[in-house]
């Protein structure tokens, strides 16, 4: 074979650099997408211990929270809620924060037990709210204790 011939015989061509990059987008996207997975199906009791991601998931819990208690009381105020419904709901909105932040089942315990454990602080404003619940002679007013409520949830620690 002639060696004029050998300067159109070329080796492989080379990889384009933007498929490492790519490479690299999918294999951070896939771990990201890992991660949240499993912060986000993890039980709250070992999710409020992880240094930040604990940190983080008061404050969401607490704003969601605090935002749905507002919302609630911005419907009695307007007339959309009577006491009873707006009483039922704030209760199970307090009460839902209480284990979310907590872990203590506090959906499922009476007044008295609350009072007497570490939410103790919270056991006044459902006593309020259980008697604007259930007793149609109540005197409690829904407005202030949404409000009250909603300080809790925001200063609870």
């Amino acid at each position: 074979m002639p060696d004029d011939l050998l300067r159109h015989v070329i080796g492989p061509t080379p990889y384009s650099s933007w498929w490492l990059w790519a490479a690299v987008l999918i294999l951070l996207v896939l771990i990201v997408w890992y991660a949240g997975v499993f912060a986000l199906t993890m039980p709250a009791g070992r999710l409020r211990n992880l240094p930040v991601v604990g940190a983080m998931h008061g404050d969401m819990v607490r704003r969601r929270f605090a935002r749905a208690v507002h919302q609630i009381g911005e419907k009695y105020r307007a007339g959309e809620l009577a006491t009873a419904p707006a009483g039922a709901a704030v209760s199970a909105a307090l009460r839902g924060f209480l284990q979310q932040s907590t872990g203590v089942r506090a959906q499922y315990m009476q007044v008295e037990q609350i009072a007497e454990g570490e939410l103790a602080r919270a056991a006044p404003l459902l006593e309020q709210l259980d008697d604007a619940q259930f007793n149609a002679a109540s005197r409690v007013d829904i407005s202030a204790v949404s409000e009250s409520a909603e300080e809790l949830i925001r200063s609870w620690t």
